[in-house]
């Protein structure tokens, strides 16, 4: 033990290590117990959303502490795993935990008999997941790094496939490892290269070496790919809309809310952290990339009819704002614009919490909805709200924040990074000051759009009418599920009414990794939230909430006064036609149609038109990627007819292998003697 940690008494570090195990003990437990379902939900799961929410709380007492750092005598004898806790790491512990407390007491009602794993075997594949989470943001050198991130691929898989008599939950999850072990690939090379031959992996080695320029772009190129596979830049994004639906709901809320994190604090880590003095075209390159995902997602989630995927297409959206933040911070730092990197890098870190939450709540509502209704389908949705009133207006709420509108956490963080493209003219160089602020337009539309896929998605599954009989029978949530989303609500709603405290907790990470912060000038301005200067822009949370307030509770008297209280219930308005039924409601393909024409070669479209001859005529459009079709199809048709070759090699005759190591031999003997 080293560092802070090595004074006796037990740090924060130890604290952690400590919870994390209880974590592992958990799943454990759940092997003793296989299929227990009881116990399992209702005191495994509960212990591991209270384990969760201590790691938030001892987390968040850690960001402003010096950096602690420990070595375990575990994995191989000459490889000690290396755990540091610094700023970095305990944000993103603390968001970790935050969420996983939310999602953990609702997995306590949410799991059934019927999940296609034993209750106790889903419990360890949980709970190793989650620490293995954690573990990643501790690890502090590249093999406690990669033995961990694997570990979170491994078990994520298998909770992908928790159902996995179903073929196409098998291939979502198929596809998932394949493209994690690419990236994982691609982030070993990358400490390959940081590490600079010296033969230790060690991150305070790699902190302390100074690359050359081309080698250094090359580790930051590798970490892109690899940590952009895990958390879904385009093109890597494939595996998204395939294993997101494929997952219960509570494991789709963690990948998508926080394990996609991990690939963003990795990313943070080596570009801000390992490596020093950016260059600015990297950060060029982050704008591009994250801009094209954010675009791509939004676009491809406003046109879904399945509810998961569209939340996966939204959080695809939501990453490539994100790469974008670190893009612009990168850009600043490379110009030594040091207050400016931190306004960037406050933007990325408060979406990055204020993500987690909502859209861990997102999916866990639509987990909800998905075992009142057994439909994932928008088609045959609608009118929920009225049977199930606790998850829909728990699910208003992420809604709002995910759409970006005030009061909150959704609108702070884009509002933030807005604010820094608006700055972004004091760059020098005349084609930088002219091109930043024009792509904050792009952030605008991204931002736009992002709300008009969640009107689509809220109205088509809780207003209106229900489109199947069914539905009337729908439940609502249990106590269980109420609580955990009541949590993640509650996150939602203080991310955005205390942003000013909020930044004070961001403070130490922007100072650690671009040596400046914004928590100062904010916090001189009380409630109001003023990122650089009270002349140039301000945000009031609680003065807009306050506005809202007045502005229904005005209303409520003004009817009370004219109207008398009275109240008169009609059918909408039905255009002349009184025969209304649920069929003629606004579709979820009628909603993203004009998506559809404007953006249209962004799509791969099939459709399929009625015949005037069927009894029940139908059309149907069929969206897919154009990627997926025009980069991995080809690439896997080349590989599988490499592995027919390769293949051929396999004669299963004794003198043919023989054969093979005699000309191994003389050709190695021929290229040794050369």
């Amino acid at each position: 033990m080293t560092g802070v940690a090595a004074m006796g008494a037990w740090q924060a570090l130890d604290w952690l290590l400590a919870l994390i195990a209880l974590w592992l003990l958990l799943g454990v437990a759940g092997l003793l117990v296989l299929r227990r379902f009881d116990f399992v939900a209702r005191v495994l799961f509960p212990l591991g959303g209270l384990v969760a929410l201590a790691v938030a709380l001892v987390a968040a007492s850690a960001i402003t502490a010096a950096p602690q750092s420990v070595v375990l005598a575990i994995g191989l004898p000459s490889l000690p795993f290396h755990f540091r806790l610094d700023a970095l790491a305990a944000f993103f512990l603390m968001v970790i935990g935050a969420t996983t407390a939310g999602v953990s007491v609702f997995a306590a009602g949410y799991f059934r008999h019927g999940e296609g794993t034993p209750p106790g075997l889903l419990c360890l594949e949980y709970h190793l997941f989650v620490a293995s989470m954690a573990l990643v943001v501790l690890a502090d050198d590249a093999y406690a790094f990669m033995v961990m991130w694997e570990t979170m691929a491994l078990s994520s898989f298998f909770l992908v496939t928790a159902n996995h008599r179903i073929p196409e939950i098998r291939r979502a999850g198929y596809l998932y490892l394949l493209i994690a072990h690419v990236g994982a690939i691609g982030i070993l090379l990358c400490f390959g290269v940081l590490q600079a031959n010296t033969g230790d992996y060690t991150f305070a080695n790699m902190r302390a070496q100074e690359l050359a320029s081309f080698p250094a772009s090359l580790a930051l190129l590798l970490a892109l790919f690899g940590f952009g596979a895990k958390a879904g830049i385009v093109p890597l994004h494939v595996w998204l809309p395939e294993a997101h639906p494929a997952a219960p709901s509570p494991v789709s809320a963690l990948m998508s809310a926080v394990m996609l994190k991990t690939a963003v604090y990795g990313f943070l880590r080596v570009s801000l952290d390992l490596l020093h003095a950016p260059v600015w075209w990297w950060g060029v390159l982050l704008l591009a990339a994250g801009l094209l995902t954010a675009l791509f997602g939004v676009v491809f989630a406003a046109v879904q009819t399945d509810m998961k995927r569209l939340l996966a297409y939204s959080s695809i959206e939501n990453i490539g704002l994100m790469f974008t933040g670190i893009g612009l911070t990168l850009l600043f730092s490379a110009y030594g614009m040091q207050p400016m990197a931190a306004l960037a890098l406050t933007a990325v870190l408060y979406h990055v919490a204020s993500h987690a939450l909502f859209k861990s709540l997102l999916f866990v509502g639509t987990g909800s909805v998905l075992h009142a209704t057994s439909e994932r389908s928008l088609g045959k949705l609608g009118g929920l709200i009225r049977f199930m009133p606790w998850v829909g207006w728990l699910t208003l709420l992420a809604v709002l924040a995910s759409a970006g509108l005030p009061p909150f956490g959704g609108f702070v963080s884009e509002w933030l990074l807005l604010q820094g493209f608006v700055f972004a003219p004091g760059l020098p160089g005349a084609f930088l000051s002219m091109l930043v602020p024009a792509l904050a337009a792009l952030v605008a539309l991204v931002s736009a759009l992002s709300g008009y896929t969640m009107v689509k998605f809220y109205g088509v599954i809780f207003l209106g009418r229900p489109r199947e009989e069914k539905l009337h029978t729908a439940t609502d949530a249990g106590i269980w599920e109420r609580a955990g989303m009541l949590w993640l609500a509650l996150g939602c709603i203080g991310l955005g009414l205390l942003p000013s405290q909020f930044i004070a907790l961001i403070d130490p990470v922007t100072a650690l990794l671009v040596d400046a912060g914004i928590g100062r000038s904010v916090a001189e301005h009380g409630w109001l939230l003023v990122p650089v200067a009270i002349e140039r822009a301000s945000y009031g949370p609680v003065i807009f909430l306050l506005g809202v307030a007045v502005c229904f509770a005005l209303a409520f008297v003004l009817v009370r006064v004219f109207y008398h209280g009275r109240v008169r219930r009609a059918p909408p308005w039905d255009c002349g036609f009184a025969a209304q039924t649920a069929r003629m409601q606004d579709t979820a393909e009628g909603f993203g149609q004009p998506i559809r024409h404007i953006f249209g070669t962004a799509f791969r479209m099939s459709r399929v038109l009625p015949s005037p001859f069927d009894r029940q005529p139908r059309y149907e459009v069929t969206v897919s990627d154009h990627v997926w079709h025009g980069l991995y199809l080809p690439l896997a048709r080349i590989t599988e007819r490499i592995a027919r070759l390769v293949g051929r090699l396999q004669q299963g005759r004794i003198a043919i292998y023989l054969l093979y190591s005699f000309i191994t031999l003389i050709l190695t003997l021929v290229l040794v003697h050369r």
